[in-house]
């Protein structure tokens, strides 16, 4: 970790800050009418980001159980942003940002790249196999 006095993640604390808000309307409004998903999604092909909207709704209302069984993808996101949000608030009032700053070797790099796939894979197969409870309404 460094403390710096600017914010070198800029960018992610803006898409933060809006997913927060988006979160948080959606949980006092609820989901939008409108459907988004693509055409996989309606032949029965769930991605491994399907129910993860509903999932961050859940989690921003505080059930984390339901949160969970739609897609865990949605917890970590909210907690992701809830963060950066924190961060985004202690580097606005004390000029210091703190920053992760690590540069991993190549082969470490290979091996977190790796593991990241693999679990992109498992949770492909994990959404697929809950492909009746993420195309209902």
């Amino acid at each position: 970790m460094a403390v710096e006095d600017h914010d070198r993640y800029r960018w992610l604390t803006v898409v933060a800050i809006g997913g927060v808000v988006a979160a948080t309307v959606l949980a006092v409004v609820g989901l939008p009418s409108v459907d988004t998903h693509g055409p996989l999604h309606r032949w029965g092909v769930m991605g491994p980001t399907c129910g993860a909207t509903r999932a961050a709704v859940f989690t921003a209302r505080g059930e984390l159980g339901l949160a969970w069984t739609y897609n865990p993808l949605g917890i970590a996101a909210v907690a992701g942003a809830g963060v950066m949000v924190l961060r985004a608030g202690w580097g606005t009032l004390t000029s210091k940002w703190p920053a992760w700053v690590w540069s991993p070797a190549p082969t470490t790099r290979r091996v977190l790249w790796g593991t990241a796939w693999l679990l992109v894979v498992l949770l492909e197969v994990r959404q697929q196999g809950r492909a009746d409870l993420l195309m209902g309404p």
